[in-house]
């Protein structure tokens, strides 16, 4: 498929550029996925009911539950690039990814109950997949749940969950058959956040921020209508749901936007009395990342281009991951390098250049070169699944 000028998408980066402009609650300005402060909640739960609300979220979801009939395939990608343009947040939490695996795999009562709530912004969700022992090699996850009666017992540690202090669900994996091979016997389930024997503690990260939870679970007891999917093959539901998680749509915005804020940043600098920019090794190496930037955003199109048309491969989500994390991150370290001495100010001081961003950037842009699999394990995973190479 050939990504180009579409009228429809035109018209609808406008209809997101001007719900942005005069709705869009406004967030501090930080680089990555962060949590937001428990005063920023009922806002961002207004915004994510407008936004479903506007038909801008959801377009692929049952008819019956707010989906447009016939979507436009780039449809939720173009309005993830337009809030990410706009600085605007996409809804707090991991509801997409829930409700992803709720439509393809739950029941109709699933649906029923949960998806108008992820709509409505009142069910805030969290992902509890990555373990200690179990993060880019998530097959290799403990947390045990025991089925008595009704119900299953859950016992078991998760970590690096992202809102979990704000979830009231959330998308859990646990092992329900400790003999079969570990790909098997693994069941995803629906969890109530506020069940006795859930306790969340916030992760303080090396920002200073704590956008990361670890949740122990301690004997929780959750319903067998939680399922989602069938007892035991937890792992189809995982792999149809994170497929999207790993898409890069809206990052390569974000690339864009760090690469305007380094041009500023080596164009308003001097050193010895010299713009930076002026510089022919700085000129060099900013051309390097802007050209880094713009096979980002290619390589990202031409993932999308093959999922839409239906001959995309394992090997396309994970190269558009690998390329962006380090794309990224050395976006992050070359602006810290050119504010040399200065690159040891940090938010808050008021000689920091641009008020400590590339600081707080440089600090977590690390985490995308490991948050939804290590690059290391994906570039296994391209090498085995989309070059046929042997492990």
């Amino acid at each position: 498929m050939r990504l180009g000028q579409d009228p429809e998408l035109d018209d609808l980066r406008s209809r997101v550029r001007e719900l942005c402009a005069g709705n869009a609650p406004r967030r501090p300005h930080k680089a990555g996925v962060r949590a937001p402060e428990a005063s920023e909640i009922p806002a961002l739960r207004e915004w994510t009911a407008e936004l479903y609300g506007r038909a801008l979220l959801g377009v692929t979801w049952p008819v019956e539950y707010g989906g447009l009939p016939d979507p436009h395939p780039r449809h939720e990608a173009v309005v993830s690039e337009e809030l990410a343009r706009a600085g605007a947040p996409m809804p707090v939490g991991g509801g997409l990814l829930a409700a992803s695996a709720i439509i393809d795999f739950g029941t109709e009562a699933q649906k029923a109950f949960f998806l108008p709530r992820i709509r409505s912004g009142e069910h805030i969700w969290c992902q509890l997949f990555s373990e200690p022992g179990a993060g880019s090699d998530l097959a290799g996850l403990h947390t045990r749940a025991r089925r008595e009666g009704d119900h299953f017992v859950v016992d078991g540690q998760k970590v690096w969950t992202t809102n979990g202090h704000h979830a009231d669900w959330g998308y859990l994996l646990a092992r329900t058959d400790p003999e079969a091979p570990k790909h098997k016997g693994i069941t995803a389930f629906a969890i109530d956040m506020k069940s006795p024997g859930v306790q969340v503690r916030p992760l303080r990260e090396i920002t200073g921020t704590a956008d990361f939870n670890e949740i122990f679970l301690d004997g929780v007891e959750v319903p067998v209508d939680n399922v989602i999917g069938e007892e035991n093959k937890g792992w189809m539901v995982t792999t149809s749901s994170l497929a999207r998680e790993r898409s890069s749509a809206g990052g390569g915005v974000t690339l864009f936007r760090a690469l305007d804020d380094l041009v500023d940043l080596v164009s308003s600098t001097t050193r010895d009395d010299a713009r930076l920019i002026d510089r022919g090794e700085v000129r060099r190496e900013v051309g390097r990342l802007a050209a880094a930037v713009q096979v980002n955003a290619l390589l990202s199109a031409y993932g999308e281009s093959r999922a839409v048309a239906g001959t995309g491969d394992a090997a396309d989500a994970a190269l558009s991951k690998i390329f962006f994390g380090e794309t990224n991150l050395a976006l992050a370290e070359y602006g810290m390098s050119v504010q040399a001495g200065d690159s040891v100010r940090v938010e808050g001081d008021p000689a920091a250049l641009a008020d400590g961003w590339w600081q707080d950037a440089f600090l977590y842009a690390r985490a995308f070169t490991i948050a939804g699999g290590t690059n290391e394990v994906l570039r296994n995973l391209v090498a085995e699944r989309g070059l046929g190479l042997p492990r």
